[in-house]
């Protein structure tokens, strides 16, 4: 099979979208051939039976140019897929599903966020099948929604045996935007400092635009709590690059909504960090040791304090289960399989 990925962007060293070039790299293991078509391309080395077109953010064209171009590819490139996996955008369906359907193309969308809207629908329309990892999220509705595993590389997310876990750290680590919410954390944090608790956190990631404001909110409620020695901000670093970071932690703290279902939690795992989260889809899943109330920093505040002070031999069990349960669940190559093999299934 022939295989056509529209997605974002294609660069290894971004912070954010990274990962996807060592899903790309995955799915080429499975595909005669592989074409991408990404809105931003940067930094790549992948298979020689994948080919990379872009529709030129990194050159700063405009947006009449990148339609022309991606009209212009996926009619060009017509003979070289036989099925068209959307990841994420989901406007790129809007667009050019109805011609995909057409050209009797199979059309599959992978989207996981517990936004959506009747744009969302309609692009569901032109799909053979949707592709989540969250029950929760927006998607999942829909009759023809398979649920995924996660997709981590545990080639590269493991713990690092050079680096030292600094003691009673905790971590933040992903985009500054209210709808990861990073103040919860901070809020639970000062709670934590009220307690007499000690702890050390650090908080990776830079917002986007419209999210400057908010992150200076948290940076100065960090200094109007007298924190600044215990709670350090940090820019954001590429995705390959985290390992090192989540296996200098010993706790990391994700606070996203269900329907996101964000990898990082995944990720921390893998690298032998004590991943904790608000997120539903873990119940009966980790040990509810692992798991706190939905922007609840009471709730945070004391599974922290518990975690802080349990013995070693618990912290290592907790974090041999969430090493297995990765690796077992949510590897990238389970996910390579089970989307291949969802594709082929009606192809």
């Amino acid at each position: 099979m022939k295989l056509l990925i529209v997605t974002q962007k294609v660069n290894k060293d971004d912070p954010i979208l990274g990962f996807f070039h060592r899903w790309i790299i995955e799915f080429a293991k499975h595909f005669e051939s592989i074409t991408v078509i990404c809105l931003e391309m940067g930094k790549y080395e992948l298979p020689k039976n994948v080919k990379v077109l872009s529709l030129g953010k990194e050159e700063k064209q405009s947006r009449l140019q990148y339609l022309i171009h991606f009209y212009w590819y996926i009619q060009h490139e017509k003979k070289n897929y036989d099925a068209v996996f959307v990841h994420m955008n989901q406007e790129y369906l809007i667009l050019a599903g109805w011609l995909w359907r057409l050209w009797g193309k199979k059309v599959y969308m992978w989207r996981n966020h517990y936004e959506g809207s009747s744009l969302t629908d309609v692009a569901s329309i032109f799909c053979h099948k949707i592709f989540c990892t969250s029950k929760y999220s927006f998607t999942a509705k829909y009759k023809k929604t398979v649920l995924m595993p996660v997709g981590i590389d545990t080639e590269i997310f493991k713990p690092v045996d050079t680096v030292d876990r600094m003691k009673d750290s905790i971590l933040f680590l992903g985009r500054i935007a209210p709808s990861k919410r990073p103040d919860i954390l901070i809020d639970s944090l000062i709670l934590l400092d009220k307690k007499g608790i000690d702890f050390s956190a650090s908080i990776y990631g830079d917002p986007s635009n419209d999210s400057r404001e908010y992150y200076q909110s948290l940076i100065d409620k960090v200094q109007n709590s007298n924190l600044i020695p215990k709670i350090k901000f940090h820019s954001c670093i590429p995705n390959h690059e985290t390992p090192l970071i989540y296996s200098s932690h010993q706790i990391f703290v994700n606070l996203s909504p269900s329907g996101m279902y964000d990898k990082t939690i995944f990720e921390a795992m893998a690298c032998g960090c004590l991943s904790i989260s608000s997120n539903k889809n873990l119940e009966g899943m980790i040990a509810s040791s692992l798991l706190f109330k939905e922007c609840n920093n009471d709730s945070l505040s004391n599974r922290l304090q518990t975690l802080l002070t349990i013995s070693r031999q618990e912290k290592d069990k907790l974090c041999r289960d969430s090493i297995e349960l990765v690796d077992s669940k949510h590897s990238l190559s389970k996910l390579a399989l089970s989307l291949c093999g969802a594709i082929e299934s009606i192809t």
